[in-house]
């Protein structure tokens, strides 16, 4: 009997044209659209640990997660943003979604992007290649069965 449970999982928004130059900003467009963030979701922490570890990328540092929460509590404080959401065991849960979508890897409980490279290259590379192309095409096996 199949199982009804997914194999993996994506949510894909599509927005408007980026217009900000505002880092932040743009992360968070990108979290929206990865499904990472909710449309109107105030507690918008992930942003924030994404912006870290993007900006960590360039000098190809790894972070633990007591720094990471040190760096996003900075952050939002920099922004006048809440600082809901600091608890480490929330800290810790939103990186593993990063992980889940192949964004991050932990290595001696060190965080960093996969393998260094830009989140552009994430995209293409795993996220899209792994996830996104294997899901279409598996809607498709579904609608060709249908057919059948």
């Amino acid at each position: 009997m199949p199982k009804d449970s997914a194999i993996n999982e994506i949510t894909l928004r599509k927005y408007e044209k980026p217009y900000s130059t505002d880092k932040r900003q743009l992360i968070k467009k990108i979290c929206l659209s990865l499904g990472l963030l909710q449309p109107g979701d105030g507690r918008d922490i992930i942003v924030d640990i994404l912006l870290v570890l993007v900006e960590e990328q360039k000098n190809k540092n790894k972070l633990d997660s007591e720094e990471i929460r040190k760096r996003v509590g900075e952050i939002r404080k920099e922004h006048n943003l809440e600082l809901k959401g600091l608890a480490e065991s929330n800290i810790r849960r939103q990186l593993k979604r990063l992980r889940d979508l192949m964004i991050i890897e932990k290595n001696n409980n060190l965080y960093h992007l996969s393998e260094f490279e830009s989140l552009q290259e994430i995209f293409d590379n795993k996220i899209q290649k792994f996830i996104i192309d294997p899901s279409i095409q598996r809607v498709r096996e579904y609608l060709n069965e249908l057919e059948k």
